[in-house]
């Protein structure tokens, strides 16, 4: 399934999200005037290779630099190709700006980067003496689209599902899209493990942990009054949506 639209206007305009998406895009631009060595070299040094942090000393025997905290963030802005990235920034763009309208961008940032940190934490858990270079910013997005999950269970996801050589458009609920999207994670993590396989490179259990902590971390990042067209309004936001005829303030307007 492939998101290409959902039913909920935004109010503020998106600035973190903008910056978000051009600084994933920089990032891999730059990738692209590297030869592949260069670019494996780079993954390795700025992507979370977890036993680089199981058995330090070890790592630092074969050349990886101390400490090495620093790609607990910069991991997030790598991507291994094409795909990854268009895939990854579109459906940040699709969800992200109604998470940043409850949020405002500072806050936004703050959550969104806790995110990709629980992810990858919870992927650590499972892989502790990984030598593979976990990049992508998957995990990050996977709390954005948790987050929407409880804010906007009511919305309507314009999806794309490609079958055989027959493309299917569906408007399918929010709750019942993301609901899939996080079973899918879940059960192929499951697999994953039962099969001791290497699950193709795709971390499950990053996909599903992010999902989970943007539900746990939503309430500490959110502002009052800044739900326009959540499912459950409080405070300023239902006297907002009385006042406007329960549409909430017009879309696109910022202020």
């Amino acid at each position: 399934m492939f998101p290409l639209r959902d039913s909920i206007p935004r109010v503020h305009v998106p600035y973190a999200v903008y910056a978000l998406i051009a600084l994933n895009a920089l990032a891999f631009a730059y990738t692209l005037t590297l030869t592949r060595p260069e670019v494996a070299q780079l993954f390795h040094l700025y992507g979370v290779v977890p036993a680089r942090f199981s058995h330090p000393l070890a790592a630092q025997a074969v050349g990886y630099p101390a400490f090495g905290l620093q790609t607990f963030v910069t991991y997030m802005f790598l991507h291994g190709g094409w795909l990854h990235v268009i895939v990854n920034m579109w459906t940040l763009w699709i969800f992200a700006d109604n998470i940043e309208d409850v949020m405002g961008p500072l806050r936004f940032v703050g959550f969104y980067l806790s995110c990709g940190l629980a992810a990858l934490g919870v992927h650590y858990l499972f892989n502790p003496e990984s030598i593979a270079p976990v990049v992508g910013a998957s995990g990050a997005i996977a709390g954005v689209m948790g987050a929407y999950f409880l804010l906007y269970p009511h919305a309507k996801v314009v999806t794309l599902i490609p079958i055989f050589i027959f493309p299917l458009i569906l408007n399918i609920p929010a709750v019942l899209y993301l609901g899939i999207w996080f079973a899918a994670q879940f059960f192929s993590g499951v697999s994953d493990l039962a099969s001791s396989g290497s699950g193709a490179g795709i971390a499950w259990w990053a996909h599903a942990g992010g999902f989970v902590a943007g539900m746990l971390l939503l309430p500490l990042f959110r502002k009052k009054g800044r739900c326009y067209f959540c499912a459950k309004p409080d405070g300023q936001d239902f006297l907002r949506r009385r006042r406007d005829g329960g549409g909430g303030w017009p879309p696109g307007r910022d202020f």
